[in-house]
């Protein structure tokens, strides 16, 4: 691991003081009952209860009373895109939109705000939410920018509208119509939107977005950067800025087939937003049947043959592999482009370098068992059920109300052994680890539904695995000092099912208790966090 691969201690050198934390809820396995835990040299050093920590009071160099507050280990996001996170933080944010004229009003107060700007970002549209059911025309957008160009990427990233202007600069887009452009018409706007962004500008956004996660409990994200989606300017950049500022730790996958590029750059896999298709919002996800609200099956990017190649070149080089795959048309073609490169260079090795798979929501019992078979990850985001699953969502929308229920089959995954990642995909959905274990845990599709603990445990340890590391995530002896400190309710120990909840004070359980975190309950405040011995937030008093 390097400086540029990922921000941490163990790179930049381990804080030299030794902390007693007590009075509290330390969430281990190693104890269940735990209220303490000593900090050496950025790694837990013991763990276990308040009569024991009296023995280390006297030789230690700081006390911390938790005050009753809870430790958990940090949070991994396993999928962000931060410098896109970071521009809608301080930019042009249209989640909150609730209708297409509001919209409108939001694009043309910001354009008037903004006066210097070359080119005009947004993000976060979705007309599936909007009483007029469709997007901005494009004569709409010119008259709300007074003719300037302007980029608007809809919420799920996949598609986007643009104003005359910004087209005038990317010749060779032709455009059908006022449809969003998706694919390379896409592609190709997004790269002229985002190369009008200064190196200011980017600096300031990815500052924005790590210092949101760093204040949310979040220890470390997965940056997923491409040729697609950023710049290796952009990329170098985000992981050059981590390593030298205190916050979350920032690991780097770069989306491409040239893993001589991925490796110049620093990153730690040639995965991530690999597009095998697009997204489900945008039509693009590719579906082995058509969509119920398109005559179409959408748009595949790589083939059986492609997958194949890659994955046998990372594995070869020892370098991690993965792709973006939501329609199950994709899916199966990432399935059998992994079995075949096992043919080729053997399953052990496939199974060994844990390549991934990015979102993996229209799985089906076939292909679960052949992400169990090959040890693939599931790099997956449960807020995207909370967002657009249930009987009226975007899913049941585009699939049919049958197909939808198919969607981001938790339980199945878990239970057939598949190592499940949880992230946000942000800016796609916000950062927000605590919501993310809630929709996990109360997915729309009960029979979906997994423990809390586990939901916890894929977006703490999951990360972390996912990265080939089974020594971080976790709150025991020798383990990086990554973890947060959280203002909570009471802590139980909740099943699938919820009305299933045993406090974790039972003894017989022998399972450490977490929030509770029933719907319209609230989620745990972040007190502080801390990457590898160094507070890297900590929440104002007052």
């Amino acid at each position: 691991m390097t400086d540029r691969t990922a921000h941490s201690a163990e790179a930049a050198g381990a804080p030299t003081r030794t902390v007693l934390l007590r009075g509290g809820e330390v969430h281990s396995p190693a104890d269940p009952f735990a209220t303490a835990m000593v900090v050496e040299r950025g790694r837990i050093a013991w763990v276990g209860s308040e009569g024991a920590a009296d023995a280390f009071a006297q030789g230690v160099d700081e006390v911390v009373d938790l005050g009753g507050a809870l430790v958990t280990p940090a949070f991994t996001d396993a999928h962000v895109h931060t410098t896109s996170a970071g521009l809608a933080l301080t930019g042009l944010d249209l989640t909150g939109a609730r209708t297409l004229s509001a919209a409108l009003d939001l694009v043309r107060a910001y354009a008037a705000s903004r006066p210097a700007d070359r080119v005009l970002l947004g993000h976060g549209w979705d007309a599936s939410r909007w009483p007029e059911r469709r997007a901005p025309y494009r004569a709409e957008l010119d008259e709300a920018t007074g003719g300037r160009p302007l980029y608007l990427s809809r919420v799920d990233v996949h598609s986007a509208v643009v104003t005359t202007a910004l087209l005038a600069l990317v010749p060779g887009v032709r455009p059908d119509g006022d449809r969003p452009l998706t694919a390379d018409d896409h592609h190709a706007v997004r790269r002229a939107a985002l190369a009008a962004v200064t190196p200011a500008q980017r600096a300031e956004a990815q500052r924005a977005a790590l210092d949101r996660a760093a204040s949310l409990g979040i220890g470390s994200v997965h940056e997923c950067g491409g040729p697609e989606i950023s710049s290796p300017e952009d990329f170098t950049g985000l992981l050059a800025l981590a390593a030298e500022r205190p916050g979350p730790r920032v690991f780097g996958y770069w989306a491409d087939r040239d893993l001589g590029l991925a490796r110049e750059l620093g990153a730690v896999g040639a995965a991530g937003d690999l597009f095998v298709d697009g997204a489900l919002g945008s039509h693009t996800a590719c579906l082995h049947a058509p969509y119920a609200d398109a005559a179409h099956t959408g748009t595949g990017y790589l083939d059986v043959r492609a997958v194949t190649e890659h994955v046998a070149a990372c594995t070869e080089e020892g370098l991690q592999a993965g792709f973006h795959a939501i329609g199950d048309a994709a899916i199966t073609a990432v399935v059998e482009g992994v079995r075949a490169a096992a043919e080729k260079v053997g399953l052990a090795r496939v199974r060994a370098a844990r390549h991934r798979v990015e979102h993996a929501e229209m799985m089906t019992p076939a292909t679960i068992a052949a992400f169990a078979e090959l040890g693939l990850t599931a790099s997956v985001q449960p807020a995207f059920d909370a967002a657009w699953g249930g009987e009226d969502g975007m899913y049941a929308d585009r699939l049919g109300a049958g197909r939808a229920r198919t969607l981001n089959p938790y339980a199945a995954m878990l239970k057939a052994g598949v190592p499940l990642a949880f992230g946000s995909d942000a800016p796609v959905t916000p950062l927000d680890p605590w919501g993310t274990v809630r929709a996990a845990a109360f997915h729309r599709t009960p029979e979906h539904r997994i423990s809390v603990r586990a939901a916890f445990t894929a977006h703490t340890r999951g990360g972390w695995r996912a990265l080939g590391r089974d020594d971080a995530g976790v709150l025991v002896p020798g383990a990086p000092a990554d973890y947060a400190v959280w203002q909570t309710g009471d802590l139980v120990v909740q099943a699938p099912d919820d009305r299933v909840a045993r406090w974790s004070t039972d003894p017989r359980s022998g399972t450490p208790g977490l929030p509770d975190l029933s719907p319209g309950s609230a989620l745990p405040v972040c007190l502080a966090t801390v990457v590898g011995g160094r507070e890297v937030f900590v929440r104002p008093q007052g």
